[in-house]
Formats: structure tokens, sequence, C-alpha cells
């Protein structure tokens, strides 16, 4: 049995998630409902879900102080919101699950369904520590990042990244420390995830951050030089979108 626990202030949103869950969701426990910070920091002070739905939007702050004032964190949480481009991205970094209201049935209950599958506390816990360190000050930049690997979990300074190469399917994370992170996603993902933190995409292939390029090489179809020493490749049609951002250095 799925123990969850609601948080959410607009009654109409509410009632159709207890709806849903009640009509299409099997083994699964409704045991208490929350519609603010203080209420939901005391409720989940005393019980022990398994699964927390969460509205980031609550009268009296957002769900993420919540999580600030628990001494421990053992449920899975999924968040639920209007479209916030900065809160969808810190969740995105921190590799944590959202949906988007208005809420789309079939969705909330393949997200519900999942969590059955996959309940992790320990690395839920890693998730959200990643995904706190970056909501601590939303003007700021995302500083750290989640990779999961087929055997671990990883959470990653962003600027300790220096390049991203996309082979096939996954992508190969190269960090300042000399180590090699190996995530089953695409570069596309990570191009979006990033553009906003000092990475560009120079090629289908190769994602850089622009705080460890050495030089623009014009050899050999024009290259980069990375302080990893690695040559990327600038593909024909990116190489004015390159040239002009080393004419703005």
């Amino acid at each position: 049995m799925l123990r969850i626990i609601i948080i959410e202030d607009e009654e109409k949103t509410l009632q159709n998630i207890l709806s849903i869950i009640e009509n299409y969701c099997e083994d699964v426990e409704v045991l208490a409902t929350a519609s603010s910070v203080e209420q939901a920091t005391k409720l989940l002070q005393k019980t022990s879900p398994d699964l927390v739905l969460s509205d980031i939007n609550l009268p009296d702050g957002t769900c993420f102080k919540i999580l600030e004032q628990l001494e421990s964190i053992d449920f899975k949480i999924i968040f639920i919101t209007a479209f916030e481009e900065y809160a969808i991205k810190a969740i995105k970094f921190s590799a944590l699950d959202y949906l988007v209201k208005p809420l789309n049935p079939k969705e909330l209950i393949s997200t519900i369904k999942k969590a059955q599958k996959h309940i992790d506390n320990e690395n839920e816990n890693i998730k959200l520590k990643a995904l706190l360190s970056n909501v601590q000050d939303l003007s700021n930049s995302l500083k750290r990042v989640v990779l999961k690997t087929s055997e671990s979990i990883y959470i990653v300074n962003v600027q300790d990244i220096i390049r991203c190469e996309s082979d096939s399917s996954y992508t190969m994370f190269f960090l300042q420390d000399g180590r090699k992170i190996i995530v089953s996603k695409v570069l596309k993902e990570y191009d979006e995830l990033l553009k906003d933190s000092g990475f560009i995409r120079v090629h289908k292939s190769h994602l850089i951050n622009m705080n460890f390029i050495t030089s623009y090489e014009k050899s050999n179809g024009g290259y980069i030089l990375m302080k990893d020493k690695a040559e990327v490749p600038v593909s024909v049609r990116k190489k004015d979108f390159v040239m002009k951002i080393f004419e703005s250095f």
C-alpha cells in the first residue's frame, strides 16, 4: 500500500487529485492533506508517508520551506506547479519529478504508478539536497546538478563541468577533477538545462563550458581547445556563432 500526503491549497485541484486517486490508483491510501507550509510541516513531522504530492506555491511560502524544516526526509516527493521557469528548471537540475497545472489525469496516474515501483528514499535525499541548494537564493544561477548513472547518483557543481559529449542516447560529462560520468540522457536535455549557466553547443555532439576554453584554432576545419587538452570540433553552421562569442570576450 502506497501511503500519500497531498499538499495543495486550491480546493478544486485537491478534489481533482483525490478523485483520480480514488478511481484509478489501486493500493494507494491518502493519509491526509494540508494547504499551507505550517500545516504540512506539522503533518510531516508526525506521519510517515511513502509519497508526497506538493504544490510549490502555498499561501505562507513555498514547499521548499517545508523540506528545509524537516530533520530528515524519508519519502519521495512529486512537485505540482503552474509553469514557472525557475522552479521547474531547479527540479530538473535535481532529477526530481514534477507535474504541471492544469493536471493531466493520465500523467498523474502514471507518475503515482511509477512511484509505487521505484520508492528509493536514499536516492531521493541526495536529489532533494541538490534541489534545496539550488533554490536557497532564486536570484542566483543554478549551482548543482544531479547526474544519475546505472550504478550511482552524483551531485556535481555546474562550474566543475568542463564539457559534455554525446554518444548516441548517452551523454558523457568531463569534470575538472578528471572524472567522467556517463548518463543515459541525450545531450539536447543538458543543452537546454545548462544554456543559462555559461555552456554553449558548438557541435551536435559537444556542449562546452566557456570558462574552460583555451583557444579557438582555425586549422583542421576549426576546433576549440579546452583546458583539459580536448580538441572540440566546431560545426560549420556554428562557426559564426562561436566567432561572435570569442569577439565578445
